[in-house]
């Protein structure tokens, strides 16, 4: 007993490291292995990192390829394929535009949307969506996940997974939501239900897959569920 609640502790209050530990919980020596998710790891879980300082809208747009749309693609290749048709020297001192994203997705045969919404509408939006964030001066692209009545949850590039207060969140929005349109769209995707944040109390939230009829008030239409 005392064993099994020592091993407890150590994978409560162990490293950030991840791996599988071997738990010597059972009568008779047998033994549990138990995958451990290092506090990284848990961080960044269906997100693509940032890598380079301009490239923040690449690794969002990246995110929600990958996973609403299970696309094989990662921040590389999608900022390779946003210089072809944008203006490089921009991209050096200012990063992408939203503009650079929508010429990539109708590159691919995928289509953009962008909307200005009211703040009370954030619990409307049921897909994953791209939106900039001011945070102290600095212009940043992370992935709008979701929203309810108390939060907003962001998937930052930097960060990781994240959430805001509606107020914090709206003052540094600029109430343009961006949004990625195509067939495939996987409506129970990962991205539509963020981890917990690690200081978080636990809270419990329904989740449901969207439906069609929700998916096309965004702008999809029929053909992109077949």
């Amino acid at each position: 007993m005392r064993l099994a609640t020592l091993t407890l502790l150590m994978l409560l209050t162990g490293p950030t490291w991840a791996g599988t530990m071997a738990i010597s919980a059972m009568p008779g020596g047998a033994v549990i292995y138990k995958k451990v998710e290092s506090i990284r790891e848990r961080r960044f879980a269906n997100l693509v990192e940032q890598k380079t300082d301009f490239s923040c809208g690449a690794a969002a747009l990246a995110t929600i390829l990958r996973q609403g749309y299970w696309l094989d693609v990662d921040e590389d290749h999608v900022i390779k394929g946003m210089l072809v048709n944008a203006d490089q020297d921009l991209v050096r001192t200012q990063g992408f535009s939203m503009l650079d994203m929508k010429r990539y997705l109708e590159s691919i045969g995928m289509r953009a949307r962008g909307y200005k919404i009211g703040p009370d509408t954030l619990v409307t939006v049921k897909i994953p969506v791209v939106v900039l964030l001011e945070i102290r001066g600095y212009k940043h692209f992370v992935v709008l996940q979701r929203a309810d009545k108390d939060w907003v949850y962001i998937g930052d590039p930097v960060l990781g997974h994240k959430r805001y207060s509606h107020d914090d969140f709206v003052k540094g929005w600029n109430g343009i939501v961006f949004a990625v349109l195509g067939e495939g769209y996987d409506k129970a995707n990962a991205l539509l239900d963020p981890p917990t944040p690690l200081t978080a109390k636990n809270q419990l939230n329904e989740f449901r897959p969207v439906g069609d009829a929700e998916l096309m008030d965004f702008g999809f239409i029929q053909s992109d569920f077949f």
